[in-house]
């Protein structure tokens, strides 16, 4: 499914959190949502799964502005993790994997033998279906994330929304789980902060500083040592590693850091 942001602005109280965000997305791609802690990630992110109109703009899914779509029909069209598991409710961690099967029936109705092949597919995947019977309170941040992601892909939507899903996660968990999203043929968009990570398993990447789409366009194109540097408030260079190639970024702090944020201003890099 295509996804398009329309000249989005989003508001929080009197702030503009968000300033005429264009985005094409296109079907079966995968799209890395990078920039600092309060560019717009989530809240970018927010406007697809939520539902809610922003204050100017609008989000579309194959031409339909998803404001349009009733509740259950967006949760079946749109997979979600978030960054928070919740861990207050004494569910384990198969009901909490089951929950992403809701959208799928009737309300009142049993779970189908349907459902639960889904759900144990989601559990393997996910590399959690030992921890079915645990209770999600008694796991650990990491432990909780990938049951996360279980759910969401249980949820089985078309499109899947990841919002930071590395937090919490050891190295070899998080290459899993990246390369567990970039085999399922979906429309993905995922936050994410590790740019190495990012640039290894994302088709584009788009960049968000201040509330605004400064770059969007594959890594090697996007993720430059003169961008990275500006809208993140680092020294970056690349390298390629001997005998792969493969891409990497390394990071150092400015010196001495003089506090100024350059001023984002959109561009879109081929």
């Amino acid at each position: 499914m295509t996804i398009a942001f329309h000249g989005v602005d989003v508001a929080r109280g009197n702030r503009t959190v968000l300033h005429g965000v264009d985005l094409t997305i296109g079907i079966g791609r995968i799209v890395g949502l990078v920039g600092p802690n309060g560019s717009g990630k989530s809240t970018l992110l927010r406007t697809l799964f939520s539902g809610r109109r922003p204050l100017r703009g609008h989000v579309t899914v194959d031409g339909a502005d998803v404001a349009g779509f009733a509740p259950r029909a967006l949760a079946r069209t749109v997979s979600v993790m978030l960054q928070d598991a919740p861990s207050e409710f004494d569910l384990t961690v198969r009901e909490t994997v089951l929950v992403g099967r809701a959208p799928h029936r009737p309300p009142f109705t049993r779970d189908s033998p349907d459902d639960h092949r889904i759900v144990d597919e989601s559990l393997r995947a996910a590399d959690v279906a030992d921890l079915g019977d645990r209770l999600m309170r008694q796991l650990s941040g990491g432990q909780r994330q990938r049951v996360m992601l279980a759910r969401a892909l249980a949820q089985d939507g078309e499109i899947l929304i990841l919002d930071e899903p590395t937090n919490h996660l050891d190295i070899a968990h998080q290459l899993d789980l990246m390369r567990v999203v970039s085999g399922l043929g979906k429309t993905v968009v995922a936050a994410l902060h590790d740019l190495n990570i990012a640039a290894s398993f994302c088709d584009d990447i788009a960049v968000l500083d201040e509330g605004r789409l400064v770059a969007f366009g594959a890594a090697d194109t996007v993720l430059t040592p003169e961008l990275v540097s500006d809208v993140f408030r680092v020294t970056a260079r690349v390298a390629r590693e001997e005998g792969t190639g493969a891409r990497a970024m390394t990071f150092h702090p400015r010196t001495p850091f003089d506090g100024t944020r350059p001023s984002a201003s959109p561009r879109r890099t081929e």
